[in-house]
């Protein structure tokens, strides 16, 4: 990957390794509609050492604020592939939540298929399977109705959206990526050759368990289902257990492609996770 932060365009920002000791596997993390890269800062340290953690950033957030936000899925792949490109040094696994998921369903597809640079394994969060077909409009709702969903979704993370500012601020993304996201079709072909993990939350008000499962069509290798107490952001009141479960994600993926690498002796997750990202936090 492109050295990190070094230009306000850049699809894919570096959070660096919690230790002095790199992984061996990189976790390229694709945020959810509206979601912006930092939302994956605690996953770098619920990980611990056993993955270095980038966050992909898509334009029209933060500092790719002044670039209008895609409404098209294909257009966030393309951004995302061209920055892979130089990335095959190292094995890759893809995190990805709500539409982050799809994003990174469709890169691992296109790098399979064009690239042979595909990741070790996929963990697809919070989301419905690509062949799943909801018809939703909630890109057409005026901006008191697209904010109630997100309200829905978000619990008590909704308050932010009390301040007209920033409500304002992120109208025009959070349309652009429901836009992106609820006109997006799944094109019949080959499907992922890599295994395919789903993570869901219990109580997810946008994704049934039936529709969670639906991923282990798209794959032609190993797949799994882990569930979590919680609703569509169930990860953000437990990134310790989320962080545990990627990480024996990344070690069943890893050895499934023969190339997991060794951890430390003297490795020991648990003294790389803060207090405040244990569960229920």
């Amino acid at each position: 990957m492109p050295p990190p932060n070094t230009r306000t365009d850049q699809w894919i920002r570096a959070f660096g390794p919690t230790s002095d000791r790199p992984a061996g596997i990189r976790l390229l993390c694709f945020p959810y509609a509206g979601g912006s890269a930092s939302f994956y800062h605690p996953m770098r340290l619920a990980v611990g050492d056993a993955a270095e953690v980038f966050g992909v950033q898509y334009p029209g957030r933060q500092e790719r604020s002044a670039e209008p936000a895609p409404t098209g899925i294909e257009a966030l792949v393309d951004g995302v592939c061209a920055e892979l490109k130089e990335s095959t040094d190292r094995p890759l696994v893809f995190f990805g939540h709500g539409m982050g998921a799809v994003v990174a369903y469709e890169v691992a597809r296109r790098l399979e298929q064009e690239s042979g640079t595909a990741p070790l394994g996929l963990i697809a969060s919070g989301s419905r399977a690509p062949g799943v077909l909801v018809e939703e409009i909630l890109h057409r709702r005026d901006d008191a109705g697209l904010i109630a969903e997100v309200r829905v979704l978000s619990g008590k993370a909704s308050s932010l959206l009390d301040d007209a500012g920033i409500r304002n601020m992120i109208l025009p993304t959070l349309r652009a990526d429901y836009t992106a996201i609820e006109t997006y079709r799944h094109s019949p072909g080959a499907e992922l050759a890599c295994p395919v993990t789903a993570f869901v939350g219990d109580v997810d008000p946008r994704v049934q368990m039936d529709h969670a499962h639906a991923w282990s069509r798209h794959t032609t290798a190993a797949f799994d289902l882990k569930v979590f107490p919680g609703g569509h952001f169930y990860l953000a009141a437990q990134w310790w257990a989320v962080g545990e479960m990627v990480r024996a994600c990344l070690t069943a993926f890893g050895r499934a492609a023969g190339c997991w690498p060794e951890l430390p002796a003297d490795f020991d997750p648990s003294l790389t996770i803060p207090h405040h990202l244990s569960d229920g936090a």
